[in-house]
Formats: structure tokens, C-alpha cells, sequence
């Protein structure tokens, strides 16, 4: 009862706009059923080569590159609200007629429209966590939107894994049904709260704003450079939507559901775990520490796939992996925030979510390449060195950024 307690205690002083943020966040990634099984649909349904499915994965990664640039230029013009809605609405048909399209040109670009659409949802997403979280609650309001996004992608895979044993079809028309009832939600909630907000500023005194506060992130080059050591982190992290399914499937020897439960085991781990070690961290360690732990962890959770293929040593990876996932995510958003802090936020989640959308380029292509060429180990032992340097890299950088933090 105590540590019931102690959990619930970690969600104390969140808005009930972060609560719902999160809410619409999980609905919407409860469908999202698509991407983790793109790679096995691509291959096993569509009979692609391993070369051709990494291609339209990287088409993936391009659009949504575009798509956080588009989200956050449209958020700082039209405001987050508005950005939010039409790409919930608009992804829901593209979803639906992928199927139709099965040959590899039709199936990049359908990908790359998709992707292009859904993901400027992101960083005006971003934008309205910051918007409506305190500021000593940031990174909690940012974890309990991941808490949900993982949420969703556990109850999501899993049960993609047992509707694609029937019909892959209905992965599409799922997500589709996610989207639009996400869109609905957050309308109906949003709506009138986002009516009385823009009243509100409109009633406002004009402030003068300094030139230093409207930087460009562009022009902000210690935060380019930090954007660019989370695109790497991020190009061997997300092999858990490409490669790491390909290992259950052709290493491991493992069937469709047991693949999506479990991908969907570390849904359930992150939702578990994520506010308390968030909490502890926050307590216990800086910002560029958490990071710095994080990466090396996640780096760790590859080297033990060298060491076998049983399911015991899967779920001992992923665990790890997700443990990393809590200790990075969160925290590096919270480090775009607080950059962002006197400058455009919309612009900088933007930048940042192009930094990770980076990886959806390049994490299938180098993935299936190294793979096809040189074989899994590899692949694993290439990225645990990567993530090393990478997490020395950005325990640098982050301390010079945010000294008191």
C-alpha cells in the first residue's frame, strides 16, 4: 500500500489538460499497430526483398523529417491546437488505402505521405505539454505523455500481432479507427479551452520581445549540435521498430504474436516504471548523468542479444532497453524545453523531433544493410560502441547547455 502510494505521488500537481493530452495520446497509439509490423508485412506478405523493405522504411524516416519541420513551423503560425487536429483527421484515410497500393513505389511514397502527415502532430504535441504543464512538473508531463504513448504501443503490438495472424488488413483499418477517435476526443476537449486561451493573449498587453529571445534553433548551435548526438542516439535506438523485429522473426524463430507481446512487454515495463524512476532521477541526479546512464544501458540491452536467442535473454534485452528509454526520452525532451525557453517552441520541438525522425531514414537502411552484409552480431556490437561514444557525447554537451540542471 505504501509503494501504491509513493507511485500515485508521482502524478501529484499534473493539469488536467496534461492528463488529457496523454489520454488522446494513448487512444491514438493504441491503434498504432502498423509500424512495428511494416518490416514483417513488407517481407512475408508483400514478399519484398529485405533491401526494398529497408527502402520504404528510410521513405518513413523522410516524411517525417518533413512532417516536424511542417509541425513546428504550422504550431508557432496557427497554434498547436489547430496542428493537432487536422493531422489526427487527415492521417486516418492514408491508413486505409496502403493496402491497395501493394508494389514498392506506391508503397514508399503512400509511407512517406503518411508519415509526412502524422508526425507534425509531434512537436505541436510538444508545444502544448509545455503550454499547460507547470514547470516543475515538465518532465513528469512529459513522461506521463510517453507513459501513454507506451501504453498504447503495448496494448497496440500486441494485439497487431493477433489481427495480422488473420489479416494484416486490419492493422490498416485499426489505426485508421485510432486516429479519428483520438481526433474526436481532442476536439471536444480542446476546443473551448484553446477558444479561451487565444481571448486571453488577444487581451493581453503586447510585450516587447528581444531579438535574443526569438533565436533561430538553427542558429542556436550548441543545440544543433545536441540534436544531432540525439539523432545518432536515436538511429540505434528505434532498431526496435525495424531490425529488432526482424531478429525475433528470422534469428529467434519466433511467430507474429509472440513478436508483438513482446514488443508490447515494453509498453507494460515503461508504464510501470517510468514516473517513479523518472521521480528518483529528478531527485537523485542531474540532467546530463540521467542521460549519460541511459544511453549506455540501452547500448548494454544489444550486447546481451550476443549472447543468445532464447526468450528469457529477449525479455532481459528489452527490459533493459526499456529502462534506457525512461532515463532518455523524457529527460532530452526536457532539454529542448527549457532551451526553448526564450526562443520559438514550436520551432525547437520541431528541430528536435527532426532529429529523431532522422533516425526513421537511416535506422532501416543501415539496419537491414549491416544486417544482409555482416549479420546480426555485428549489427549489435557496432551499436553498443556507437552508443557509448554517444553518451559521452551528450553528458558533455547537455552539462554546458544547462549547468544548473
Amino acid at each position: 500500500m505504501k509503494l501504491f502510494n509513493s507511485y500515485i505521488k508521482t502524478f501529484k500537481g499534473l493539469s488536467r489538460e496534461a492528463w488529457m493530452l496523454s489520454i488522446v495520446m494513448l487512444i491514438n497509439r493504441s491503434g498504432s499497430m502498423v509500424l512495428p509490423f511494416l518490416g514483417v508485412y513488407m517481407t512475408d506478405h508483400l514478399k519484398f526483398s529485405l533491401e526494398n523493405a529497408g527502402i520504404v522504411l528510410s521513405f518513413y524516416g523522410v516524411g517525417s523529417v518533413l512532417g516536424s519541420y511542417l509541425g513546428g513551423f504550422l504550431t508557432d503560425k496557427f497554434g498547436e491546437y489547430y496542428v493537432q487536429s487536422w493531422s489526427l483527421f487527415l492521417s486516418a484515410p492514408i491508413f486505409l488505402i496502403i493496402p491497395f497500393f501493394p508494389n514498392v513505389e506506391m508503397m514508399a511514397f503512400l509511407i512517406f505521405l503518411q508519415s509526412t502527415i502524422s508526425d507534425t502532430f509531434r512537436p505541436a504535441n510538444s508545444v502544448a505539454i509545455t503550454k499547460y504543464a507547470r514547470p516543475e512538473n515538465l518532465t513528469k508531463a512529459f513522461s506521463l505523455n510517453r507513459m501513454a504513448i507506451n501504453l498504447g504501443f503495448s496494448i497496440g503490438p500486441a494485439l497487431g500481432g493477433i489481427l495480422s495472424g488473420i489479416s494484416y488488413n486490419f492493422l490498416f483499418v485499426v489505426n485508421a479507427i485510432g486516429a479519428v477517435a483520438a481526433g474526436i476526443i481532442y476536439v471536444i476537449f480542446f476546443r473551448k479551452r484553446n477558444k479561451i486561451f487565444r481571448e486571453k493573449k488577444r487581451l493581453e498587453p503586447q510585450k516587447t520581445i528581444e531579438k535574443a529571445f526569438t533565436k533561430s534553433p538553427y542558429k542556436d548551435y550548441p543545440f544543433l549540435l545536441y540534436s544531432i548526438l540525439c539523432a545518432v542516439f536515436a538511429i540505434c535506438f528505434f532498431q526496435f521498430f525495424n531490425t529488432i523485429p526482424l531478429f525475433y522473426k528470422d534469428v529467434a524463430k519466433l511467430g507474429q504474436s509472440t513478436i508483438g507481446f513482446i514488443l508490447g512487454y515494453s509498453g507494460f515495463i515503461i508504464v510501470l516504471l517510468e514516473m517513479p524512476l523518472v521521480s528518483i532521477a529528478e531527485r537523485t541526479l542531474k540532467i546530463p548523468q540521467i542521460l549519460f546512464i541511459g544511453i549506455v544501458m540501452a547500448g548494454l540491452s544489444y550486447l546481451i542479444l550476443l549472447l543468445g536467442s532464447n526468450v528469457a535473454l529477449l525479455l532481459l534485452s528489452m527490459s533493459i532497453l526499456s529502462m534506457a528509454e525512461i532515463w532518455v526520452l523524457p529527460f532530452m525532451s526536457t532539454v529542448t524545453a527549457l532551451r526553448a525557453e526564450r526562443g520559438n517552441k514550436g520551432a525547437y520541438m520541431g528541430l528536435n523531433g527532426i532529429a529523431f525522425s532522422f533516425s526513421f531514414i537511416f535506422t532501416p537502411f543501415l539496419g537491414t544493410y549491416v544486417v544482409s552484409q555482416f549479420g546480426f552480431d555485428s549489427l549489435w556490437i557496432g551499436s553498443f560502441a556507437v552508443l557509448a561514444l554517444s553518451a559521452i557525447l551528450i553528458y558533455i554537451v547537455v552539462k554546458k547547455m544547462i549547468p544548473t540542471r
